[in-house]
């Protein structure tokens, strides 16, 4: 009986962890609007409903290296564009892990607040991924792909990594892999 609480606890730590916040990006994407009217004060009916969340399927996701010459932190931009037949919903932050000949690395999220982004049919809204840039003059952990699950998604894409080639080897004691909320990356944010 024990084991069990345990496990749907590790359940339910793993699913709070996955979820996610989006942040608003100006004429990118719009706050979620009802998709049905709030009852008025003393009627009865439906509490107002929210767009449903953008599924893996519906989203076109590409990445693009936005690292500035001279830094010592990369960045790559990744982008959702909502490419299905209706506007949903990103809350959060997406699943990151860097694929490399050592194993996979799970970035680890900034923690900054994220408000839900809607997306319209076509809009795009993006995320920044941060890593230590190799100047160590070793061969480091070669980043072999880039591998993102949308924002309360099981589903996940893998995707060529447009960044530098590999992470410096370190004690654990260097800059982490990180990942930002939805809309922080790609709006001039």
């Amino acid at each position: 009986m024990r084991a069990t609480k345990l496990t749907v606890a590790a359940l339910a730590v793993v699913a709070g962890l996955s979820l996610t916040a989006c942040e608003n990006g100006n004429d990118i994407a719009e706050p979620p609007k009802p998709s049905a009217s709030a009852p008025e004060q003393g009627q009865d009916g439906p509490a107002a409903t929210a767009t449903a969340d953008c599924r893996t399927d519906e989203l076109e996701v590409t990445a693009s290296d936005v690292t500035i010459e001279g830094d010592t932190v990369g960045t790559v931009a990744v982008e959702f564009a909502n490419g299905g037949d209706r506007d949903c919903t990103l809350t959060g932050y997406a699943g990151v892990d860097l694929k490399t000949n050592a194993g996979s690395l799970s970035a680890e999220r900034t923690g900054e607040e994220a408000p839900s982004v809607t997306l319209g049919n076509g809009k795009s809204v993006w995320f920044a991924v941060t890593y230590p840039v190799n100047d160590s003059g070793g061969s480091g952990a070669r980043i072999t792909g880039l591998v993102v699950t949308p924002p309360n998604q099981t589903k996940s894409v893998t995707l060529d990594w447009p960044g530098t080639g590999s992470l410096p080897v370190t004690d654990g004691s260097g800059t982490p892999v990180k990942v930002g909320p939805i809309g922080s990356a790609g709006q001039g944010g």
